[in-house]
């Protein structure tokens, strides 16, 4: 299980620097070409990560049986969704190359902001996980919560905006979202 927890643990940390690579490419005028080597590359490994973490819940679960299958299973619904953060990053990436217009100043800073703390919180996601801090890890979810209502209205607001092309603010306030 050790293995299994280390495995899960990088994927976190994969997720978190694929995530801010994008993101600040998205945001922080990072050139995109600059990251794209080092995003896919890291996406690769999380994809791998994943296969390996599987293999290793269903060779866990035969040989300790039953008993063990519950946290198994819950493990590969957190490995499923570890994963998908290297996709989510992928998709601020491509809205990168495309430059989209992200709102008036205000906004922009406002979504810089959000980026920030969803980074800090993908950072205190693998320490919770490595603490096994459940009363903690309940208090964070709330947080979390709070953050994908924050990205919620951000997209209300964007789908509002006349006279501009929005897509793209409210693209990646989607994509903040399903990373948290």
């Amino acid at each position: 299980m050790r293995e299994i927890q280390r495995l899960f643990a990088q994927m976190l940390e994969d997720g978190r620097h694929a995530f801010d690579a994008a993101a600040n490419a998205l945001l922080g005028g990072t050139n995109p070409e600059a990251i794209r080597d080092d995003l896919f590359a890291t996406d690769r490994r999380i994809n791998r990560t994943e296969q390996e973490l599987r293999r290793k819940l269903v060779v866990h679960g035969a040989v300790h049986g039953a008993s063990h299958f519950p946290h198994l299973l819950v493990l590969m619904s957190l490995a499923k969704d570890a994963e998908r953060i290297g996709d989510y990053a992928k998709n601020l990436f491509d809205l990168a190359v495309a430059r989209p217009w992200l709102g008036e100043a205000d906004q922009l800073r406002e979504l810089i902001a959000l980026k920030d703390h969803i980074s800090r919180a993908l950072v205190r996601t693998k320490g919770l996980y490595e603490l096994e801090d459940a009363p903690a890890a309940r208090a964070f979810l709330a947080e979390c919560h709070e953050i994908e209502d924050i990205c919620d209205a951000r997209i209300e607001v964007a789908l509002a905006i006349e006279g501009r092309n929005a897509a793209g603010l409210a693209l990646a306030c989607r994509y903040f979202k399903r990373v948290v």
